[in-house]
């Protein structure tokens, strides 16, 4: 195990980090258009910060169509964070105020409902 090669010791909450990420699935699910604005402005900004390494136009346009592409993948791999962030402060709430069981529980309700409401959100789209 990785605790015992380490020549220091730490331990891992398994049970905040499961809530953690129940809630932040949940957020994922319930916050889809700000998920989706999120995955725009670091896109916007991953493009505008690779531009600046390059010196000439005709080099930046050769390779430009693939690196978009690749901007857009770590642009939505980045989105997650600031919803592990929030996730990890409602089960920090939680933990706190109703007892280490709860984030997990309601963690695992948040993310039906969730599903449910963008489930029924794309279904009222589509149908439009």
């Amino acid at each position: 195990m990785l605790t015992e090669i380490l020549p220091f010791s730490f331990e891992l909450d398994t049970i905040a980090i499961a809530g953690a990420s129940l809630w932040s699935l949940a957020l994922y699910l319930a916050l889809s258009r700000v998920n989706e604005w999120v995955i725009e402005q670091l896109n916007r900004w991953f493009n505008f910060a690779e531009r600046s390494l390059y010196t000439s136009q005709s080099e930046f346009e050769k390779t430009r169509k693939a690196r978009e592409s690749q901007n857009s993948f770590y642009a939505s791999l980045f989105s997650i964070v600031p919803f592990l962030v929030i996730g990890a402060l409602c089960n920090w709430v939680l933990e706190i105020s109703l007892g280490e069981s709860w984030g997990i529980s309601t963690g695992i309700l948040a993310c039906m409902g969730a599903g449910i409401y963008e489930l029924g959100r794309r279904d009222g789209e589509s149908s439009d």
